[in-house]
C-alpha cells in the first residue's frame, strides 16, 4: 500500500508534507505534488500535515478520487524530487476549499 495525493492538493501546493517525508517519496509539479508509490514506504506521517487533507492511504482514497491513485504513479515518473518545504501558491487559500479542481491540473 502506498499514499495518494489527491485533488484537494491542486493549485494550493502546500509542501508541509515534505519535510517529514522520511524517504523523500514527494514529486512536485507546477501546482501540484504527487507521491511516488515506489518510494513510499506507507509511514503516514505526510497524512497530518497536509493543511487540505490531501493525502490518504491507497485503500481510504475516496471513490470519486481514486482516478489519482494511477495519476500520482505517473506522474512520479515525469516529475523531480522535492525534499524541503516551499512556500504555498501564491492564491492557496483562495484554492483551497473549492473542489472540482482536476482540469486546473497543470503536467
Amino acid at each position: 500500500m502506498t499514499f495518494v495525493v489527491t485533488e484537494a492538493c491542486i493549485r494550493c501546493k502546500y509542501t508541509d508534507c515534505v519535510d517529514v517525508c522520511p524517504v523523500d517519496a514527494f514529486r512536485e509539479g507546477p501546482n501540484f505534488l504527487v507521491i511516488d508509490p515506489d518510494e513510499c514506504i506507507d509511514c503516514a506521517v505526510c497524512v497530518p500535515e497536509c493543511p487540505v487533507n490531501a493525502i490518504y492511504a491507497e485503500d481510504d482514497v475516496p471513490p470519486g478520487q481514486r482516478h489519482f491513485t494511477p495519476l500520482n504513479a505517473e506522474l512520479s515518473r515525469q516529475w523531480k524530487p522535492i525534499t524541503h518545504t516551499k512556500l504555498a501558491l501564491p492564491d492557496a487559500e483562495a484554492w483551497r476549499m473549492i473542489e472540482n479542481k482536476l482540469s486546473e491540473l497543470k503536467q
